[in-house]
């Protein structure tokens, strides 16, 4: 046998690889059709991924997981698992306000703030604008003082736009700033800034109403170190609002958002402010329950478009928007009957029987939806409404960061209670598929023994392992590579069979 040197045996390779080459650069024919240019009769299939059991298992969350998932183009049901389990929407609940409001008010609706006046009273009016800020009555100001308006004997508030609700959730801790008081005089999201720093061996606080462009100090808001366990006490007198800090809490240094109690005091005191730097003095204000008859409008502002807000309230998941277009859209006098009336709502347009709300935000545990009846309406009267829309562009980069390996685009609205995590709505795949579909999971007793908890130990980390299966199960989903799945038909268990109406 001959021998074959060092430089043989690489000539011979190439050459080789060249014949090699040259044979795939030929087109292929494919039997029964036209030659394929490009050498392939046609791509492969994506390998699996893991079926969704596998995935479930991986993460390990406990209590229940359930999903449904949607093609867009034919209405039948990818997956299903355990879809007629009723479980807390959390803030996807927010998806259906968002609907709601729009049905009732009207994209282009706007809320008004206004001044009035009535003999020698001038009244700052509440008009439920959930988004009015200090820079907004800085505006209103301004505006009141360029009618030459001149200092009257009397400045009240009003708030009755709206029915006053004392807190969101009554089981949410009292410091926690997205559970404030509802009324029609709403500013600043009802929250305070509260600052502090230590120095000279004691402490310096600062309150304020904190805004883009003015941040005024809140008189009718105190605050100050205390011995007390606690982390935050709360007190109010009919003057001002008490808060009480835990000193071993403090540190050096520090700031967070408290929630406001007597919106109307808040307001009134920061449009005082506001007005005395433009050289307009009021006299303290007060706190009306009734509008005085008679009355006629000196100045005002309106907010943005209810569009543009609930934009807002879905990127950013402000409990306060959710609850006071929820309660404008119902005309309801309490949290609980307002919820009623949009479940009774969703009913007319499609939505099962297994709807209860007791709000508009999500925050209360009380409200349930199923998995289901929540991808049915992503896929039906939501899709026809403009929802995808609405939807936040990859909320789960936010606690996962960006996946570059990621096949599906996410538009869609996440919910978070303690050991509870949700994700509804809308995903496109690389091939083009389309899809709508509802994610739930929640640990029940362990939400029930966290209850009132701003971080409770172990949630940070079992949330982060929910958000991963959601991603994982749309990756599948979106893809059509989903172990187990026959594209267009359901495999598990709750899947529903029948096309879902667009």
């Amino acid at each position: 046998m001959t021998r074959m040197n060092r430089r043989g045996f690489l000539t011979a390779a190439a050459a080789s690889a060249l014949t090699v080459r040259a044979a795939l650069a030929q087109p292929v024919e494919v039997l029964g059709g036209p030659p394929d240019p490009q050498g392939l009769a046609r791509r492969p299939r994506a390998k699996p991924r893991p079926s969704s059991e596998a995935l479930i298992a991986q993460a390990g969350l406990g209590g229940v997981v359930s999903f449904a998932a949607i093609d867009l183009d034919s209405g039948e049901v990818i997956e299903a698992r355990g879809g007629d389990t009723p479980l807390p929407p959390a803030s996807t609940l927010k998806s259906i306000t968002a609907l709601y409001a729009l049905d009732r008010l009207g994209a282009d609706h706007r809320f008004r703030t206004r001044i009035l006046r009535m003999g020698d009273t001038l009244v700052l009016a509440g008009g439920g604008d959930p988004v009015l800020s200090t820079d907004d009555l800085d505006r209103l100001a301004e505006a009141l003082v360029a009618t030459g308006a001149k200092s009257p004997a009397r400045f009240a508030v009003w708030g009755g736009a709206l029915p006053r609700i004392a807190e969101l959730e009554p089981d949410q801790a009292v410091w926690l700033a997205y559970n404030p008081t509802i009324s029609g005089m709403i500013l600043n999201f009802n929250r305070v800034h509260l600052g502090w720093r230590q120095a000279a061996g004691d402490y310096q606080l600062s309150l304020e109403a904190r805004a883009e462009r003015n941040s005024p100090r809140a008189y009718s808001i105190t605050a100050a170190p205390g011995p007390q366990r606690e982390l935050f006490t709360y007190s109010a007198d009919d003057k001002r609002e008490h808060w009480l800090i835990s000193r071993a809490a403090m540190g050096r240094a520090g700031s967070r958002w408290l929630p406001v109690r007597q919106p109307e005091l808040y307001a009134g005191d920061v449009f005082q402010t506001l007005c005395r730097a433009r050289g307009l003095v009021l006299p303290a204000p007060e706190v009306i329950d009734q509008l005085p008859e008679g009355v006629s409008e000196l100045a005002g502002i309106d907010s943005p478009s209810l569009r543009e807000i609930l934009l807002g309230m879905m990127r950013y998941s402000t409990n306060l928007t959710a609850e006071v277009v929820g309660l404008h859209a119902s005309g309801a006098t309490s949290l609980a009957a307002s919820g009623q009336a949009m479940a009774g709502w969703l009913k007319e347009r499609g939505g099962s029987g297994d709807l209860r709300f007791a709000d508009h935000s999500g925050l209360s545990a009380d409200s349930q939806i199923t998995a289901q009846s929540m991808a049915r309406l992503m896929a039906g009267y939501g899709a026809t409404a403009g929802l995808r829309e609405l939807m936040k562009d990859d909320p789960l980069t936010e606690d996962l960061g960006r996946d570059p390996a990621a096949l599906a685009r996410i538009e869609a609205k996440t919910g978070t209670l303690n050991f509870v995590s949700n994700l509804a709505g809308y995903a496109s795949g690389t091939e083009g598929r389309q899809i709508a579909f509802a994610v739930l999971c929640g640990d029940l007793d362990r939400r029930a023994a966290s209850e009132g908890k701003e971080l409770p130990a172990g949630v940070s980390t079992w949330t982060k392992r929910a958000k991963t299966l959601q991603r994982q199960l749309i990756e599948g989903w979106s893809s059509g590579a989903v172990e187990g799945a026959v594209e267009g038909l359901p495999i598990a268990a709750g899947a529903e069979p029948e096309p879902i109406a667009r």
